[in-house]
């Protein structure tokens, strides 16, 4: 039920790198046209630093590792489900058109022997509903995959997300930084793990973390821009949507683009092209030892 494209294979056996993305930011997490600027925009961004990108998504009962751009249009305009890890074999063996999350999409890499993926920012636990956690979470205390994002979603409880990556063993890598960012902003009071300064030292710390047993880890860098008044536009939308379980982040995440005029995903848009051209670089620098 998996099938790996021929690119990303040929670049698996021949030591180029491969970097695997996610697609719930391209069905769910962004308005037309930016999804598909995102999905795209990733995957030239990836190829700049000779690499190969692998999105994944989950297509007429395959789970699909590498898409042609056709299918990523097809998974910006069709309705699709968003599928965490749990839902990926009901989904497969219903045939469903589906769109990986964080989560999803650090198991299939997994699966396929991919060690960085890229994303905007990870998901973890929920303001005022500590136990409303996000599957990506648990999914990097079980698979081997360095997750190169922007920190956590801003709307999330920050604090109890690093409390809980902490009890899971998952080490926190601050790229270039001290401070673990907050998605729209590089500030979040909160300190890293450790910190990396580029793509070798990074290399060098997962090479490092992956000897030792750890699965998962994050590696978080600053946004290359942050969003003007963004804990406040937060806030608000907190107190105004009412949403739980995997649809809470994306209404949330879409009534802050509404309360910015847009420049919320402006900025989603460049945290993770940038997000994709680091872990590129740092899976050219991982495989280079």
């Amino acid at each position: 039920m998996i099938r790996v494209s021929r690119e990303v294979a040929d670049a698996l056996a021949s030591g180029v790198p491969v970097v695997a993305l996610e697609t719930s930011i391209v069905a769910q997490g962004l308005p037309a046209p930016h999804n598909l600027e995102a999905g795209l925009g990733c995957e030239a961004a990836i190829r700049r630093e000779g690499g190969v990108p692998a999105t994944i998504a989950v297509m007429d009962g395959e789970l699909r590792v590498g898409l042609k751009p056709v299918e990523l249009e097809r998974l910006a305009a069709s309705p699709s489900r968003k599928l965490s890890s749990r839902d990926l074999g009901p989904a497969l063996a219903a045939g469903e058109l589906g769109a990986t999350t964080v989560a999803a999409t650090m198991r299939a890499a997994a699966m396929a022997g991919i060690r960085f993926m890229a994303t905007g920012g990870i998901g973890g636990v929920h303001r005022g509903h500590p136990e409303d956690e996000s599957a990506d979470l648990a999914e990097l205390a079980r698979s081997q995959v360095a997750v190169i994002c922007a920190g956590a979603k801003m709307v999330l409880d920050i604090p109890l997300t690093l409390e809980r990556l902490e009890s899971l063993g998952v080490p926190v890598l601050g790229y270039g930084c001290d401070e673990f960012p907050a998605f729209y902003s590089a500030h979040s009071g909160r300190r890293v793990d450790a910190r990396v300064d580029g793509p070798e030292a990074t290399a060098r710390a997962l090479a490092a973390a992956w000897a030792t047993g750890s699965q998962g880890v994050v590696v978080a860098q600053p946004p290359p821009e942050e969003l003007v008044g963004a804990e406040g536009m937060v806030e608000r939308a907190l107190a105004e949507v009412d949403a739980s379980g995997p649809d809470a982040t994306p209404a949330l995440l879409a009534r802050i683009a509404e309360l910015s005029g847009g420049r919320s995903v402006t900025v989603n848009v460049k945290l993770v092209l940038a997000n994709a051209t680091t872990a590129a670089r740092c899976a050219r620098a991982w495989i280079a030892l």
